[in-house]
């Protein structure tokens, strides 16, 4: 799949692209195990457009700018009128 073609919240998600910018990490306290999580937005790029890409902790370390990478059985949701794509606990992201 393309990211051009991501146009609505969905599952199953496998797609391909650059990371391009990444922004400031973020922390907060998790209300489902009381401890301090991380998140960063970035966003993949591929020559169809454009989407965030949601960061959680070791992901914010592990990825910059720069690099191509490969989200397979991610998710898309919204949040302030944008897509977002998520990586999520039974997606994978690498670098290839």
């Amino acid at each position: 799949m393309k990211i051009g073609e991501i146009d609505k919240v969905m599952d199953g998600v496998s797609v391909e692209g650059t990371i391009t910018a990444k922004g400031r990490t973020r922390s907060f306290i998790s209300r489902k195990t009381g401890k301090r999580v991380y998140v960063a937005n970035a966003t993949l790029s591929d020559d169809t457009g454009e989407i965030t890409l949601v960061l959680w902790n070791r992901q914010i370390l592990t990825f910059d700018v720069g690099d191509k990478v490969r989200i397979e059985n991610g998710y898309v949701t919204e949040f302030n009128g944008n897509l977002q794509l998520n990586v999520g606990k039974y997606g994978t992201i690498t670098k290839i």
